[in-house]
């Protein structure tokens, strides 16, 4: 499907201006395309064109440098003086504007300087299909003639490029000449010619083959000797230049050279977002956060102990021991400020990826206090470890079970003998049995007390390896976080890429068309 080139650069500065507020292209980047001339030569009647008319006019401006007679071929082609010419013109400000009375171009363009422009009207109906612009000269040493120039060249079908015998080598006209070559079509004039050498007219005719046009229109015109000059056959190539389809094929050309424009643009754009290693910025991150990691738990050291320590004897208080202090909340924003310039030196846009940063920065000190608190908690209120909890559990039933079972054997052996004790006339207590039996019941009851008090768990240590928990868990989330964000930086910058490629596509989808062999429009415009 093709599609119109101002529905392009409208897209395509749409994906500019919310990738510029997104912080994934710089202001330069997008520049490039925000900064692209929309305006065109249609542009010149936004006002609409008069009723007479079926088509708009060819507009037709002469451009070259200081004293090659630009305005005096105008004024030839008028009839009458309408523009400066002689020893004014290198001072002269303005931009003449020459049409049919017909022509409804009152109404100009925004943006073009209004107070450097003069309007001459006519009443030829054969001279009606052409908008005639006599232009500053362009290698003046006014600075504003350039300016005036430049904010012309885009509402312009077609330029006389204008030079003299004596300077048709001119630098700055050249220079523009091959940079707006292939933007508009071409005719040459060498006016003056009654001071012209044929060797000067051949040599030009080759500067224009080197530039890229292959059998270019030059004329040869002399307003000071006008008889036998090529004027009459300048002006019959404009009118039927300036036919309905002849137009029609500029602004298409215009529209199919500006999208080729726009295409090398948005490629330039795409290769630069291509070279963003998102892989490389993550390894780099798995370093730093490995030093990061280490760095933070040999400092958090003490004060981990000291909490430990207050919440052993104060069954996990709240306390004014600060676990995150300053310290650690500035070794944690260094080592991601690192990875944020690590990022701007691998061209990798930083604006997102600082503020993502700055919101788990902001956390960090949050996340780390309420991971420490309820691992430590967690760990006072099971201390120790699953075997040290299932021998405090027999222990303790010992103390119990024990001494009872102890107790029973003794009053057994009480019972019994004073059974026997009553038939028999020995004494059935003894010094001996007494000892033995408080022995008895002594050690059964103080064996596995001691042995629950050894084995007990120091709240202290369950408190410390609890916060040590907690402090590793809340790192953990953390290098998860930061991840995850560079993973979504990655794939948010894949979906850049991806709608950048669909627009190169588009533009590709409308292919340049092809320019009759040896026809007009094939002399009047650059080779491809």
């Amino acid at each position: 499907m093709a599609y119109d080139y101002f529905e392009l650069l409208a897209r395509a500065r749409n994906w500019a201006e919310q990738a510029l507020a997104e912080g994934r292209l710089d202001r330069e980047q997008a520049q490039t395309l925000l900064s692209i001339d929309s305006r065109s030569p249609e542009s010149l009647f936004s006002a609409g064109l008069s009723a007479t008319e079926s088509t708009r006019p060819l507009i037709v401006a002469f451009m070259g440098g200081t004293g090659v007679g630009k305005s005096s071929l105008l004024n030839r082609l008028a009839g009458k003086a309408i523009a400066r010419a002689g020893i004014e013109r290198p001072t002269s400000r303005e931009v003449t504007l020459y049409h049919h009375q017909s022509v409804s171009i009152q109404q100009l363009p925004a943006g073009l300087p209004l107070d450097s422009i003069k309007i001459s009207q006519h009443d030829d109906i054969d001279k009606s299909n052409i908008v005639w612009i006599d232009m500053p000269d362009f290698d003046s040493i006014e600075l504003g003639n350039k300016r005036l120039v430049l904010e012309w060249l885009p509402h312009i079908d077609a330029l006389l490029y204008v030079v003299s015998p004596e300077r048709y080598r001119d630098n700055k006209a050249w220079q523009l000449l091959l940079a707006e070559g292939a933007k508009h079509a071409w005719l040459f004039v060498m006016n003056q010619w009654d001071r012209g050498l044929a060797v000067q007219y051949e040599d030009f005719k080759q500067q224009l083959h080197k530039a890229g046009f292959d059998d270019p229109l030059v004329f040869r015109t002399s307003c000071s000797e006008p008889d036998g000059d090529e004027f009459a056959d300048l002006l019959a190539q404009l009118q039927q230049l300036s036919g309905r389809l002849s137009i029609a094929q500029l602004e298409r050309r215009g529209h199919e050279m500006r999208g080729q424009q726009l295409k090398q643009i948005l490629q330039a754009l795409l290769d630069q977002i291509n070279g963003r290693d998102y892989q490389q910025l993550s390894r780099f991150y798995g370093g730093l956060w490995q030093n990061t990691e280490i760095h933070l738990q040999q400092g958090l050291a003490w004060p981990l102990q000291q909490l430990a320590q207050f919440w052993a004897a104060h069954s996990g208080q709240k306390n004014d021991i600060q676990l995150w202090d300053d310290w650690a909340q500035s070794r944690f924003n260094d080592a991601l400020d690192e990875l944020i310039l690590q990022a701007v030196q691998i061209d990798i846009p930083s604006k997102p990826l600082k503020s993502g940063l700055q919101d788990i920065k902001n956390q960090a000190e949050k996340k780390i206090s309420q991971s420490t608190e309820v691992a430590g908690r967690q760990a006072l209120l099971n201390p120790g470890n699953g075997l040290q909890r299932f021998l405090l559990g027999v222990t303790a039933i010992g103390e119990t079970l024990l001494p009872i079972a102890a107790m029973s054997v003794v009053g057994y052996q009480v019972f019994y003998g004073y059974y026997h004790g009553a038939t028999e006339t020995n004494a059935y207590l003894g010094v001996d049995f007494a000892i033995h039996s408080v022995l008895l019941i002594g050690l059964s009851w103080l064996i596995p007390f001691f042995l629950h008090k050894k084995i007990q768990p120091s709240l202290q240590n369950a408190a410390l390896k609890g916060l040590q928990k907690g402090l590793r868990q809340a790192l953990l989330a953390l290098d998860a976080e930061i991840k995850a964000l560079l993973r979504d930086e990655q794939q948010r910058n894949t979906l850049l890429q991806k709608s950048l490629t669909e627009l190169i596509e588009h533009c590709e989808s409308t292919p340049m068309s092809r320019v009759e062999k040896d026809s007009l429009l094939d002399r009047v415009l650059l080779s491809e």
